[in-house]
């Protein structure tokens, strides 16, 4: 994951509508959401998220995958240098797919980066996670803990209540994805490295 506070991004203006034999733009959701997915992919960087908003915009969430080598630097956190590579490529894929848009932003997700696909729950087991629930339970539908692999779901493992620090006091919610709205990695400062990184 990245070390930055807050999100980079690279950011372009206007893009070309292409109409070929008098066929208009293909203005799906599938269409450009696919169309983004396979470009990303192309080059071997993961889509996190892809939104696009009533004014046009489209902002794409990217990150490295762990482990592997890119030419744009060494490391797990995203540069600015992958988003202008990003973004090159989203121009020519998304014209010739013909996605009308006004404007493109492409960024690195964030500490907070949200867990969507399964792929990222396997990938962050272990890390602190803040995650809504569909439905309320014991009156809340909010919750933060470790979030941990069990047989059937997944468990996420709360901290001790206050004023108790024994082991045996934690306690631990366990659910399924079909019953998160929403969740995401809990960002822990590191003042000693003077940077922030996901908490684990």
């Amino acid at each position: 994951m990245g070390g930055f506070l807050q999100p980079i991004f690279f950011a372009v203006g206007e893009s070309q509508k292409v109409v070929e034999q008098g066929i208009s733009t293909l203005d799906t959701a599938v269409s450009w959401q696919q169309a983004i997915d396979r470009a990303v992919g192309a080059l071997g960087y993961e889509l996190v998220d892809a939104e696009r908003s009533a004014g046009g915009l489209l902002r794409v969430y990217i990150d490295r995958f762990p482990g592997r080598a890119y030419d744009t630097g060494a490391g797990d956190a995203i540069t600015v240098e992958d988003c202008e590579r990003v973004t090159r490529q989203l121009q020519y894929a998304l014209e010739v797919d013909g996605v009308d848009y006004a404007r493109l932003e492409v960024s690195s997700p964030g500490l907070d980066r949200p867990l969507r696909k399964p792929a990222d729950w396997d990938r962050f087991a272990g890390s602190q996670v803040e995650l809504t629930l569909r439905v309320p339970f014991q009156g809340r539908k909010h919750w933060r803990g470790v979030l941990q692999l069990r047989d059937a779901g997944w468990r996420l493992v709360l901290p001790p209540p206050t004023g108790k620090v024994a082991p045996e006091a934690s306690q631990a919610l366990d659910f399924d994805l079909s019953e998160v709205r929403e969740a995401r990695l809990v960002p822990q400062l590191d003042f000693k490295g003077r940077r922030a990184r996901p908490a684990a």
